[in-house]
């Protein structure tokens, strides 16, 4: 949560949310900062499959599909 908003502002005026990139710029920079992440060795992960089985039961449990009809109280 923000509590000095006058503050947040200013920093925001100033600081790199400001700057204007072109798309070579940008994907200049995400091309740096995969480079950069492969080069601490935290990217690409040991194991791309770590952790697929809790991702699928939460999307499940999020998406879950009502019987037409069946969601709302019948009056």
């Amino acid at each position: 949560m923000i509590k000095d908003r006058a503050y947040w502002e200013a920093w925001e005026r100033q600081g790199p949310l400001s700057e204007h990139l072109t798309p070579e710029q940008a994907f200049a920079l995400c091309d740096a900062m995969y480079e950069y992440a492969r080069s601490l060795g935290v990217f690409p992960p040991a194991d791309l499959l770590a952790g697929l089985e809790t991702k699928i039961a939460v999307a499940r449990a999020l998406n879950v599909q009502a019987t037409p009809g069946t969601d709302s109280p019948q009056s």
